[in-house]
């Protein structure tokens, strides 16, 4: 732990605390919206362009906090909105506000998320970046089972009580921003003028990144386009036997044991390589998929979460990190932006193209598509980026 900073703790803590306050919200949203009129249909389009906001802003706020050298005040206002948006749907449920609400909170993550991983990404070196962002995932994902587990426990006691379960959002999420006054900023020159570029502007950075940031991104952004969301894990889940309960109780345990193994799957990336760890993920993930295809038994459903735990924390932190090594550290919101940006895109496109293969072909199709386009990724990764630990750009 000697190499967990103050920085790192306060990012950390407000991550869990945001997380534990979205979270409390998930298993109850999609009901939440229904019973205020929301059709399905007007729920995706919801979704639909609260992600696109998120994935678009993502880019532009990473290239504007390294145009402007600082940091903090992104994080600051970027959890600050997405604290408040919380309530602010329960507060009226008007569409347009509802729409207007669920976009503050995206466009918050938005801001946030380049200044954030580029601030993780300034506390560490080449050799502990696996530990640093495998710790900042642990926390943010330990909010991810502490919120769904509150949500659970007070809709047991208050059935059908939607709406005060988000002004109990509002708790959380001021813990948050009240942490996150406590960061400081490093002294940093401005690299150049804050309005010298149009909103678009960081995507020239694809032309100007290393040859190994592109190889990277390509595989990546490949991979999260068939990686969809987990809500089609939960409907298999359901298809194999089990009740929404134990659904929920999947998640949770999912989330858990990502939360346990991302910090410890960091530091043995640092001494092992990224590239190596990464790959393992991708192949535990294929695993799953291929497993949820073939399964009909409900307890092997647990054990495909388990292993889904253990992807999760060999890959999402140990991306941003391996595009931290790889990038110059003048840029590393951008960088970290743009991937960030263009995955919420591509996410939304797994996401419609697996329910229309569903829709179409069934679950078990999908769900073979996704293993085997994995397979490929992992194919590209190992034809295109030596899996030795150390030919990243050093710093």
């Amino acid at each position: 732990m000697k190499h967990i900073t103050k920085t790192i703790w306060v990012l950390s803590l407000v991550s869990l605390f945001t997380d534990a306050a979205s979270e409390m919200l998930y298993p109850v949203m999609p009901v939440y919206l229904k019973t205020i009129g929301f059709s399905v249909l007007l729920i995706g389009v919801l979704e639909g362009i609260a992600e696109a906001t998120a994935g678009l802003s993502k880019g532009y706020f990473g290239k504007l906090s390294d145009s402007s050298g600082k940091r903090v005040p992104f994080v600051q206002i970027g959890y600050a909105l997405s604290a408040l948006s919380k309530p602010m749907m329960a507060v009226w449920i008007n569409p347009l506000w509802i729409f207007f609400s669920r976009t503050t909170d995206r466009l918050g993550k938005g801001i946030r998320t380049g200044a954030r991983d580029a601030l993780l990404s300034d506390e560490a070196t080449p050799e502990t970046k696996g530990r640093i962002f495998g710790f900042h995932r642990s926390m943010d994902t330990l909010g991810a089972v502490i919120g769904p587990v509150g949500a659970l426990i007070y809709l047991y006691f208050f059935p059908q009580d939607y709406t005060t379960l988000f002004y109990f959002a509002l708790i959380p999420g001021m813990l948050a921003v009240f942490a996150s006054l406590i960061l400081k900023e490093r002294n940093k020159a401005s690299h150049s003028k804050i309005n010298s570029y149009s909103p678009f502007s960081f995507f020239y950075y694809w032309k100007e990144s290393p040859v190994a940031y592109r190889k990277l991104v390509i595989g990546l952004l490949v991979f999260a386009l068939f990686n969809s969301s987990d809500v089609f894990l939960l409907l298999k889940a359901k298809e194999a036997g089990l009740n929404d309960t134990l659904v929920i109780s999947a998640y949770v345990f999912y989330n858990l044991v990502f939360a346990i193994f991302a910090f410890p799957t960091g530091i043995i990336a640092d001494k092992i390589g990224l590239k190596f760890i990464f790959i393992v993920g991708l192949a535990l993930f294929s695993l799953v998929y291929f497993g949820m295809a073939i399964n009909t038994n409900s307890y092997v459903c647990f054990v495909l979460f388990f292993i889904y735990g253990i992807y999760a924390a060999f890959t999402d932190g140990i991306s941003k990190a391996w595009i931290s090594n790889i990038s110059e550290k003048k840029d590393t919101a951008t960088a970290i932006g743009f991937y960030s940006g263009f995955q919420s895109i591509c996410a939304l496109v797994a996401s419609s193209l697996t329910g229309f293969i569903w829709y179409r072909y069934g679950g078990n199709m999908a769900f073979y598509i996704t293993g085997i386009m994995t397979v490929g990724v992992i194919i590209y990764f190992l034809l295109n980026v030596p899996l030795k630990k150390k030919n990243y750009l050093q710093k």
